[in-house]
């Protein structure tokens, strides 16, 4: 046999491996929402919000995260509830202060962060307990008060590392100034931190003024490294990246890919591995050590109020397949403007944290099948 001919036979097998492949893909079949059981039953009466607190009841919540130690961090708008979907923390003074931390049991250990932030919004919690938040606020007065702080700054348009007291460590990006470059940010809309300390950022919530889509990565002490993406929808790009999250057994990247409806995977150094459209249109996600992921999501549904059906998907972070869905419990016709499990969490029992900027709620659901 010719070389030649060898050329070509190999050449031939090839094409031929690579449409089998593209046609066993185009056969998958993912279940939808409706067809996966929900072996989860929503917790009743979790947290404890003490009364003094806007009379124990939340505004709009937008992360929450389960630390090292179980203990449950969440990120929320001052129990604010106008601008609707976007609510501020200006002026809301201490007794409304936006970080919280729980206990397991709901207890509530610890608050504060009170004129931090104007529009809060990213948030983790890293392997040393420090907290990474961002504020996407790009508005120089908000409901007609200033989004100025003491320094006669307009805040926002930052990332924060904080202590688990609320001591700033670190600020990337620079208050109150938008742009697309290596340091400024326009609109940051989550954190997630590499076991190693290296950050990434997803930035660019819309409307944005730079037409930002894109993640950035930090070393621990901040210096810039790369970034990756830009405003569309090819694989790699971003339209309104709105969360993201770094773990699993493999220590990939997932981003809520929100107005491309899609989940997309990462490796460290930015290289596209996947895009998922079977979780539907994203707003949070967060993977376990047990390569579950979850995703609060919301599928086009023309059967359902609003025509949208909305809740959480419990899949595998490996291969994308789908294991669960929980409907969302609220009233769509009762919901202000925004997303309902904007953040998500889960803890080591396989527990479940929804935190609701819609619905104005933080939901926990245990697993019990």
């Amino acid at each position: 046999m010719s070389r030649t001919t060898r050329l070509g036979i190999a050449l031939l097998t090839g094409i031929v491996a690579t449409l089998s492949f593209a046609a066993q893909a185009q056969q998958t079949r993912y279940p939808g929402p409706r067809e996966l059981p929900n072996p989860y039953r929503l917790a009743e009466s979790w947290p404890t919000i003490p009364a003094s607190m806007n009379g124990g009841h939340w505004g709009e919540v937008i992360r929450v995260n389960v630390a090292r130690d179980g203990n449950i961090w969440v990120f929320h708008r001052c129990f604010n509830t106008v601008p609707p979907g976007h609510a501020t923390c200006i002026n809301r003074g201490a007794a409304n202060p936006p970080i919280l931390e729980f206990d397991p049991s709901g207890k509530l250990l610890k608050s504060f962060g009170a004129e931090l932030f104007a529009y809060p919004h990213g948030f983790t919690v890293d392997q040393d307990g420090n907290l990474w938040v961002s504020d996407v606020n790009d508005e120089t007065t908000v409901l007609g008060m200033s989004a100025k702080n003491a320094a006669g700054v307009v805040r926002g348009q930052e990332v924060m590392k904080l202590s688990p007291n609320g001591q700033i460590l670190m600020t990337l990006g620079k208050e109150g100034v938008s742009g697309n470059g290596p340091d400024t940010f326009d609109r940051p809309t989550g954190i997630a931190v590499a076991p190693n300390g290296d950050v990434f950022v997803t930035d660019g919530h819309l409307p944005n003024m730079h037409n930002n889509g894109r993640v950035l990565k930090f070393s621990k002490d901040g210096r810039f490294i790369k970034s990756w993406g830009k405003r569309g929808s090819a694989p790699g790009d971003f339209d309104e990246p709105h969360d993201i999250f770094l773990g699993g057994t493999q220590n990939l990247i997932y981003v809520a890919d929100r107005r491309n409806q899609r989940i997309q995977v990462f490796d460290q150094d930015g290289k596209f591995i996947a895009a998922w459209k079977q979780f539907g249109e994203p707003s949070s996600v967060f993977v376990g050590k047990d390569d579950t992921i979850y995703v609060g999501a919301a599928f086009a549904d023309p059967t359902v109020k609003k025509g949208q059906l909305r809740g959480i998907v419990v899949g595998n972070a490996k291969d994308g397949s789908l294991k669960a869905f929980i409907p969302d419990p609220a009233d769509p016709d009762k919901l202000d403007v925004g997303t309902t499990a904007s953040g998500i969490g889960a803890d080591a029992a396989g527990n479940i944290y929804a935190a609701d900027v819609a619905a104005h709620n933080l939901r926990k659901y245990i697993k019990v099948r």
